[in-house]
């Protein structure tokens, strides 16, 4: 049975699209507020999510941006439900990354289209990627996903793409750099996240191009805010098995570099633990030589993989990023907690900088400062922001 989240902070409201969708077979969990909206989007995983845009304490808008920022609700169907209807709230919720958009009040048949309409698609993707091997997964539905995808990053405009940004703050929460992610929004196939669009992209070889596009886009974003005379922050891009392993990776980002007249420095690439194990030798000379363009490395998700302190010591890289997963409920896990406190130890030994991802708690915070690890990265902070949002806290030099 397909399961229905439904936020909406007016019971009457809420209770009318309950028995809606109930009187149509659906399973449906209901949230009075957005923070509980989030709390039972983690804990259900439903397949598809309405929300209201007003509510008091956490809008709409922080709902979508927590909720993609979870690796388990990152990539399920968003629809929002409200009675502003201005082009700006609209824009604004399909920037964050939300697949629909209904005016209230809606009628029965409205809501009914627009939940059949996104479900579909979405069935249609889930499928090819979970069996992206077999021939027969190449329907007529996906050979369109696949041609759009392809015709996206054939076109000099690239208008499809757009980055976000999610902030790096240091101990005084001071911005202090920015991780950036880029979003496929198609007209046919709405909005398609880093989770689902890396593996596509993977699947259907184009991977390559794609992470060529990201890197020029990202470069491209650079130059334009140094341009307008922005003390700019450094960016960092994250990088996929495939390209990072690819003969023509650090061409590709050397080509970048000088075509939009980049500092390095501006520019950083982030790469998992696993990606750099898959051939240790080969990433230890990868590394070397973007170091010797002046880009620094961070190894991302760090603690999940199944590499060793004997690795790291060969490894030339600047930063560690523990993965959220660590950082999540700490102070109430002694297990998280004893394992946290020996890799911000290591690093600290290493002299290398390291980041807790997934800090959103006060809670969190306060762990994390005691145990000497100086960045961080969380919806404490920030959710993630848009190119004007995350240009509102750059200075003019």
């Amino acid at each position: 049975m397909t399961k229905v989240l439904v936020i909406e902070d007016e019971l009457g409201v809420r209770e009318n699209i309950l028995e809606l969708l109930e009187a149509e077979n659906y399973e449906v969990v209901e949230a009075e507020n957005g923070r509980v909206g989030v709390q039972k989007a983690v804990s259900e995983v439903p397949d598809l999510i309405l929300c209201d845009l007003m509510m008091p304490e956490m809008d709409g808008y922080s709902v979508l941006t927590a909720l993609r920022e979870e690796p388990v609700t990152a990539t399920i169907p968003f629809i929002f439900l409200t009675a502003k209807a201005g082009k700006g709230n609209f824009r604004q919720g399909m920037d964050l990354g939300a697949d629909d958009y209904i005016t209230k009040p809606f009628t029965r048949a409205e809501l009914l289209s627009a939940i059949l309409s996104r479900l579909s698609k979405q069935e249609i993707l889930r499928k090819y990627l979970s069996a992206k091997d077999d021939i027969l997964t190449f329907t007529p539905e996906i050979k369109i996903i696949e041609a759009n995808l392809r015709r996206a990053l054939e076109s000099n405009a690239k208008s499809e793409f757009k980055l976000f940004y999610k902030p790096i703050v240091n101990i005084s929460e001071k911005v202090v750099a920015a991780e950036s992610f880029v979003i496929w929004n198609n007209p046919e196939i709405g909005s398609v996240y880093p989770s689902e669009l890396i593996p596509l992209a993977e699947s259907t070889d184009l991977i390559i191009p794609l992470g060529a596009c990201f890197i020029q886009l990202v470069c491209e974003q650079i130059q334009a805010w140094t341009k307008l005379g922005y003390n700019v922050l450094p960016i960092s891009v994250n990088i996929s098995a495939q390209e990072f392993h690819n003969s023509n990776f650090i061409l590709t980002v050397k080509e970048a570099i000088s075509n939009y007249s980049l500092e390095p420095s501006k520019l950083q690439i982030e790469v998992s633990e696993n990606v750099i194990m898959q051939n240790l030798n080969n990433s230890i000379d990868i590394i070397h030589q973007l170091r010797e363009l002046g880009i620094e490395i961070a190894i991302d998700d760090f603690g999940t993989g199944n590499s060793s302190l004997i690795c790291l010591k060969k490894l030339p890289i600047n930063t560690l990023k523990l993965d959220p997963y660590f950082i999540h409920q700490i102070t109430s896990d002694l297990q998280k907690s004893a394992i946290t406190d020996a890799l911000i130890n290591m690093a600290n030994n290493l002299n290398l900088r390291i980041i807790a991802q997934g800090v959103n708690t006060e809670a969190e915070l306060i762990y994390i400062r005691q145990k000497n690890c100086h960045y961080m990265q969380g919806s404490l902070f920030s959710n993630s922001l848009s190119k004007s949002e995350l240009e509102a806290m750059l200075t003019k030099k």
